[in-house]
């Protein structure tokens, strides 16, 4: 597996190349000692704004880099005025080598601020070793401004510093590609803030998460604060408030959680009917819901993949705001968002013949060993028998996310750190 080093010379106030080559000296000789046989890319990060009393600070770096003689590795200097659009530079370069298991070294009064702003911006795919140096008071190694160094522990100050230091450069990056919302006509946009998302309109980099990706896991490399990102420039397009938001905590199953209720740990519905909320389900191949009841004013949203199908979540979905808020089953409009068609997604036989037993037209190619099935179809068919006119079923978004790689995000195609768009709705006041 591809490795990378780090050195973290962000914060010490250099006052001289002696300075530089002492802690450099240090830290390569771990490098040489760790990596004998390997050649990983060394990454140094330092601050533009280094203030050196013997010149620039980047030409003293690469002439202490030079006079390792015996030093066999790549090494680069990665230098911003932020440690946070430091580090995320880092972690593009991280991106296009694949590389996930990074060592970084560090003066030890550094590690716990360091460590607050890796759990920020980095994910469970990357695997992070620390190895700490500690100078003595000859070796006149400081801090930076804004960030106190010495302590073993961060301070409640310094964690709103690091968040601040996020938000702003984040906040900052341009956005890669005009924001596209994908609206129904059949739910009344006078009573109801909705919509489909695209892959377009947000800041993530990766390829397969660019750019309005708005879900981050263990097994993606957008961070949560990228995804929070995305999420507040979508929110402030639209016109909801983040802070307000609910997503579906999908697990393939037909629960709902009825807000105001004790919320489970894992469920693949939400029903509401609360204003100043916007509720929301993922879907990355699979089918997003969107309901909603011009009546009562309740409203509901639901992922549906192909076992929550099988188990009906679409009508569990519908049942929670009968049961919970007294609507009426003609009043409920249901939306099906953009998800994977048949033409992209398959089953092995014994999974698929639930789907034929809903209905044989919703499995093709059935005496194949992968037959081809289709999510959506079973869907309606589920929904028009729980009692939900046809008319009241909009199915018009009928774009296979497989397919449409310039406008959806999917796991089919792109494998599991593919990103994830979503439906969501809220009531307008």
């Amino acid at each position: 597996m591809a490795e990378a080093v780090l050195i973290d010379m962000f914060s010490t106030e250099l006052s001289s190349q002696n300075c530089i080559n002492l802690f450099l000296r240090k830290a390569m000789d771990i490098v040489g000692k760790h990596y004998v046989d390997s050649d990983p890319t060394v990454y140094i990060m330092y601050c533009q704004t280094f203030g050196c009393d013997s010149g620039d600070a980047r030409e003293i770096f690469v002439h202490a880099i030079r006079s390792f003689q015996g030093l066999r590795k790549r090494v680069e200097l990665i230098s911003n005025s932020s440690i946070a659009s430091t580090l995320y530079n880092i972690q593009q370069k991280l991106d296009e080598k694949n590389v996930s298991r990074v060592k970084i070294i560090l003066p030890v009064q550094r590690t716990c601020l360091m460590k607050a702003f890796i759990d920020r911006l980095f994910t469970k795919v990357y695997q992070f070793e620390f190895e700490t140096l500690e100078l003595n008071s000859g070796d006149q190694m400081g801090h930076a401004a804004n960030y106190q160094s010495g302590a073993q522990t961060i301070t409640e100050t310094q964690l709103q510093l690091v968040e601040s230091d996020i938000q702003m450069f984040l906040g900052s990056l341009l956005v890669k590609g005009e924001l596209t919302i994908l609206k129904s006509s059949l739910i009344p946009d006078s009573l109801f803030l909705h919509g489909f998302t695209t892959r377009y309109g947000g800041i993530s980099s990766i390829p397969a998460l660019s750019s309005m990706n708005l879900y981050s896991s263990s097994k993606r490399r957008d961070p949560p604060a990228v995804v929070a990102e995305n999420l507040r420039r979508l929110a402030k397009a639209v016109g909801f408030n983040p802070k307000t938001f609910h997503l579906v905590k999908a697990a393939h199953t037909n629960d709902v959680w009825i807000m105001g209720k004790k919320e489970p740990d894992r469920y693949d519905g939400i029903v509401t009917n609360q204003k100043g909320v916007t509720i929301a389900a993922p879907g990355a191949d699979c089918l997003p819901l969107l309901f909603s009841d011009p009546v009562k004013k309740a409203f509901g949203a639901a992922r549906s993949g192909w076992k929550g199908t099988v188990l009906g979540v679409a009508m569990a979905t519908v049942n929670a705001m009968i049961s919970e808020f007294g609507c009426n089953v003609n009043d409920i409009l249901v939306v099906l968002g953009p998800c994977v068609g048949p033409c992209c997604f398959t089953l092995s036989q014994v999974e698929a013949k639930a789907f034929y037993d809903i209905d044989p037209q919703c499995v093709h190619q059935f005496e194949s060993p992968n037959p081809k099935v289709d999510i959506r179809r079973a869907t309606r068919i589920l929904l028009e028998r729980g009692g939900i006119a046809p008319k009241n079923i909009q199915d018009d978004l009928v774009l296979c996310t497989s397919c449409n790689q310039d406008l959806f995000f999917s796991r089919i195609r792109d494998g599991d750190n593919a990103g994830i768009q979503i439906g969501f709705i809220s009531m307008r006041n």
